[in-house]
C-alpha cells in the first residue's frame, strides 16, 4: 500500500489517502507542537509521496495550525486544489463569548469564516462537527451546514467524537429533510481504545460513512518506547498529563512488541497497520511532530500481518463493550435459530425453547 493508493470516503465520491496527515501538532502555541519550518517539511514529505488528505481544527494550537496550512498552500499555487483539506468547528477561541463556539448557527457561521480566513481558501473539503453540542437542536446545525454546502464554502460534512445515537439521529434527519448527510466519522480508535466497535463502527458501516481513527498510537503508548516498570521514554511530552500505561495496557504493548519483532518493523508501524486493516476504517489519522515521526508512521503502510498475528492482537486487546452488545451476540442466535444449524454452526437453545409448542 502507498499514500497514493486512494480510497473512497464512505459512499461519497471523494477519494483520499489511506493515511491522513493530522496537523494538530503544527504550531508551538501551547508548547506541544512544532515550528513552521518543521511543519512545512512534514507537509512536503507527505505530499511528495502522494498523500492528499490533511486534517486540522479551528482551535489546534490556538488557530496557528490552520494558519500554517493556509500560508503553506498559498505559497504553492495549484497544490491546494489537489488535496482534501479538512478542519473542524466547535472550539471557542473567544474568551467570555457564549456564542463563540459550539454548533449553533451564529457560532458556526462565524467559525467557518474564521477558518477560511486562516486557511486562505474559498472552501473546506470536509468540515467536521468536533463534539456533541447538547444545547443546540441538531436541525439548526444540519440546516446551517447544508447552507454552507449550497454556498460552496463546504463540500462534505463529518462528525467527530459524537455519540452513536446522536450521529444516527442527525444523519437520518438530514436524509429525510434533503440536507447534506454525514459523510464520515472521526473517532478515537487503537489497540488500546476499541469501544467504538460496539455502536459507532456498525453505524458507520450501515450508513456508508467513512471512518477515520484518531490517536491510533494512543498518545504514544503504542509507539514502542514504553517498558513495564521503567520511566517514561525520552521525548514523551504528554506523559506528565496522561501518566503511564496501566498494567492491562502494558500487556497489549508487550504483545504488540512481540509481533513487531516477528515482522521486523516498529511497534508504531504494526499498530498503525492493525488499525488501518480494521473493518470499516477508511483512512487513519497520523499526527507527526517531526519529519522522523512521519517516516516512522508511514512505515505502517508497508506492514503485512499474518492472520495469526492479527488474531493475537485482536485477542489481547479485546474490549468490554456496553450492553447490549454481548447479549445480542450470545442470546440472539439462540432465540432466532432455535437449535438450527446455521452457517455450519449449531446454536444453543434455552431450555424453554425445547418444550413442545404444538398447543400454539
Amino acid at each position: 500500500m502507498a499514500l497514493d493508493s486512494y480510497v473512497g470516503l464512505g459512499r461519497s465520491g471523494l477519494k483520499v489517502s489511506p493515511f491522513c496527515l493530522g496537523a494538530m501538532n503544527f504550531g508551538e502555541d501551547g508548547g506541544m507542537g512544532c515550528g513552521v519550518a518543521e511543519a512545512e517539511k512534514i507537509l512536503d514529505a507527505y505530499l511528495d509521496r502522494g498523500g492528499n488528505f490533511v486534517d486540522t481544527a479551528n482551535f489546534y494550537t490556538n488557530g496557528h495550525s490552520e494558519a500554517i496550512l493556509g500560508d503553506y498552500f498559498a505559497a504553492r499555487p495549484g497544490r491546494r486544489d489537489r488535496i482534501v483539506l479538512a478542519t473542524k468547528f466547535f472550539g471557542n477561541l473567544h474568551l467570555g463569548d457564549p456564542n463563540g463556539g459550539g454548533a449553533g448557527r451564529k457560532a458556526l457561521l462565524s467559525q467557518v469564516e474564521d477558518s477560511l480566513r486562516r486557511l486562505r481558501t474559498d472552501y473546506i473539503d470536509l468540515y467536521w462537527l468536533h463534539n456533541y453540542d447538547w444545547s443546540t437542536p441538531v436541525e439548526e446545525t444540519l440546516r446551517t451546514l447544508d447552507d454552507l454546502v449550497t454556498a460552496g464554502k463546504v463540500r462534505y460534512v463529518g462528525f467527530s467524537d459524537t455519540p452513536a445515537w446522536f450521529t444516527a439521529k442527525a444523519h437520518t434527519t438530514a436524509l429525510l429533510r434533503g440536507w447534506t448527510p454525514v459523510t464520515a466519522l472521526q473517532m478515537e480508535y487503537s489497540l488500546l481504545e476499541r469501544t467504538i466497535e460496539g455502536e459507532l463502527i456498525p453505524l458507520a458501516q450501515d450508513a456508508g460513512m467513512g471512518l477515520l481513527p484518531w490517536s491510533p498510537l494512543k498518545s504514544g503508548f503504542l509507539a514502542g518506547g514504553w517498558r513495564r516498570g521503567e520511566a517514561a521514554p525520552a521525548g514523551s511530552r504528554r506523559s506528565a498529563v496522561l501518566g503511564a500505561p496501566t498494567e492491562d495496557q502494558f500487556t497489549v504493548i508487550e504483545a504488540l512488541a512481540r509481533v513487531a519483532r516477528e515482522v521486523e518493523a516498529s511497534s508504531a508501524a504494526v499498530a498503525l497497520a492493525w488499525v488501518q486493516s480494521r473493518p470499516g476504517v477508511t483512512s487513519t489519522l497520523i499526527g507527526p511532530r517531526t519529519l522522523d515521526h512521519l517516516a516512522a508512521n508511514l512505515a505502517g503502510l508497508e506492514v503485512r500481518l499474518t492472520p495469526e498475528q492479527t488474531a493475537l492482537l485482536d485477542e489481547v486487546s479485546a474490549p468490554t463493550l456496553n450492553f447490549p452488545h454481548a447479549l445480542n451476540r450470545a442470546v440472539g442466535p439462540m432465540l432466532k435459530y432455535a437449535g438450527a444449524t446455521v452457517d455450519g454452526e449449531p446454536s444453543t437453545v434455552y431450555p424453554p425453547l425445547l418444550q413442545s409448542t404444538e398447543r400454539y
